[in-house]
């Protein structure tokens, strides 16, 4: 065979892995395990760090002021030196809304060796730890939460004894670039970090959704965060590994809804980001700022990336289309048949964001866009810019702090 068949062959050989060998990565059936109602509902704190997030807060805060929820329950909302009036815009919608009680503080800058989500985070928590809640429920200010969400979270924790349930809110998709990229950004979060591997009982793979998470609080304290991983850019993963390093029992899965129809508005426990990404350079921030430090910062991981990506999604229409080109009829049959199991793959995917089955040939384009994001992340690491984000620059952050 020629060289290319063989590499042909060598990519339909991964996908026949990773479609069996890799946790089932591909389906979208872990939702919110068995849950039943507690004889006494504890006590939550919501925190909510937020920086720059007036576009966003009017449609995500009411909905949590709006939690139908039988204990009690508070808002901590942690200004993080916005610049576009958020703290006062809060407190002005907690007075026209209404509902759970809010508060508003600012910590000031963060200290050296903390990112600002995480700086933010830990002066919420603090001040949430001084009326003893059971439970922190940390969601970011462009989560938009059905009234339902905070019962469901914490009876699924209080049912299956759990330490930390976190939920990857259905992210928002209307414009062409989301609809091309989004879908593919939690399929790749998935096969990464399965879920079925994260909710296995003494699993070691560990992860977490940033946007919502339901911790014990004294789980936090057992693992001493957020102070343990306060220079985390990814610190959703790094908190899952804390707490499960620490024994804590963890489970993550995709937040409820409809695979088909209308917008699943009334679907209990619902948790959506309502945060924009209309232009592609948007959506290359998100994954960019973060993309090199999931790599550690290490030249041979991005190399090992490249080359993976390189051959487990490109390389498939490629073969196929130089296959039928040359005649080399293994090629195009070997290139052609992993096309058809990654395409494959990614339809629960496309099913559960309700895009059309007609987006899935296309993932080896959007697998090439990532593959530049990240390469584009190491470059702007080594040119000192690091994770940029709101105005911040992380010149060294750290993906997680047990490597």
């Amino acid at each position: 065979m020629s060289a290319l068949a063989w590499i042909a062959v060598g990519s339909l050989a991964a996908w026949g892995w990773l479609l069996l060998g890799q946790g089932f990565f591909w389906r979208t059936d872990q939702r919110l395990p068995r849950r039943e109602s507690p004889a006494q509902w504890p006590d939550v704190a919501i925190v909510v760090p937020a920086r720059d997030e007036a576009e966003v807060l009017p449609v995500s805060l009411p909905s949590l002021l709006a939690q139908d929820y039988p204990g009690r329950a508070e808002i901590v909302l942690v200004d993080d030196g916005s610049s576009d009036g958020t703290g006062e815009l809060a407190r002005a919608l907690a007075e026209r809304h209404g509902g759970l009680p809010l508060r508003v503080v600012s910590p000031g800058e963060p200290e050296p060796g903390w990112t600002g989500k995480l700086w933010a985070l830990k002066h919420g928590i603090a001040l949430a730890r001084a009326r003893e809640p059971e439970y922190l429920l940390l969601t970011d200010a462009d989560i938009a939460h059905q009234p339902d969400s905070l019962c469901e979270l914490v009876a699924a924790a209080r049912t299956n004894g759990l330490d930390l349930v976190s939920q990857m809110a259905r992210l928002r998709v209307a414009s062409g670039w989301e609809r091309l990229v989004v879908p593919a950004f939690v399929y790749f979060f998935s096969q990464l970090y399965p879920f079925r591997w994260v909710n296995k009982p003494g699993a070691r793979t560990a992860a977490a959704a940033g946007g919502c998470v339901l911790l014990r609080t004294e789980a936090a304290e057992r693992a001493g965060v957020p102070e343990s991983i306060r220079q985390a850019v990814i610190d959703d993963v790094s908190l899952a590994r804390a707490v499960q390093r620490t024994g804590g029992r963890i489970w993550l899965g995709l937040a409820a809804g409809s695979e088909t129809g209308a917008p699943p508005d009334g679907v209990r426990g619902r948790v959506d980001s309502v945060r924009p990404y209309p232009r592609l350079a948007d959506l290359w921030r998100m994954v960019s700022r973060s993309a090199y430090a999931q790599l550690l910062h290490s030249p041979l991981l991005l190399a090992g990336t490249v080359v993976g990506l390189a051959l487990v999604y490109l390389a498939p229409p490629v073969a196929l289309c130089a296959g039928v080109f040359t005649h080399d009829a293994a090629a195009a049959w070997a290139g052609g048949l992993a096309w058809v199991v990654m395409a494959g793959t990614y339809l629960p995917m496309l099913r559960y964001y309700r895009q059309p089955p007609l987006l899935a040939p296309l993932l080896p384009f959007t697998a090439l866009l990532y593959l530049l994001m990240t390469v584009d992340s190491a470059v702007q690491h080594y040119r000192g810019r690091g994770a940029a984000w709101k105005g911040r620059t992380y010149a060294r952050p750290e993906a997680a702090p047990d490597r």
